[in-house]
């Protein structure tokens, strides 16, 4: 049976962190990062939040670093705006599937493009 309360919940995090991350001043957090998924545990102890960034693997990661750092202030942010009984623990990850959807997308354009020339 599919849990709504939990893919509210999802987006409701979401959306809240997208606006809690244009606070952070760690100068390691990229200002062209974005939220591509956000997983929280049917307990609500843990959230796992997949970052990409738009230029590139290394500066999600780097952005990563930076957000581990000010997880405290993020969560502490989230707690005052979203009234959860239990706030989750923050877990961040560099996401890398935007890429490899665009590597995805190039090569199968090439191919399109080599039987159009046959």
């Amino acid at each position: 049976m599919p849990s709504y309360r939990i893919d509210r919940i999802n987006e409701d995090v979401k959306r809240e962190l997208t606006l809690i991350l244009r606070e952070v001043k760690d100068p390691r957090v990229s200002d062209m990062i974005s939220i591509v998924k956000v997983d929280v545990s049917g307990d609500l102890s843990y959230a796992k939040i997949y970052i990409s960034a738009l230029e590139g693997e290394d500066v999600a990661k780097e952005s990563v670093k930076g957000l581990k750092a000010a997880s405290g202030f993020i969560r502490h942010r989230l707690g005052e705006s979203l009234h959860l009984r239990k706030t989750p623990e923050l877990r961040f990850v560099a996401d890398t599937s935007i890429e490899k959807g665009f590597e995805l997308f190039n090569k199968l354009k090439s191919i399109e493009a080599k039987s159009d020339e046959n």
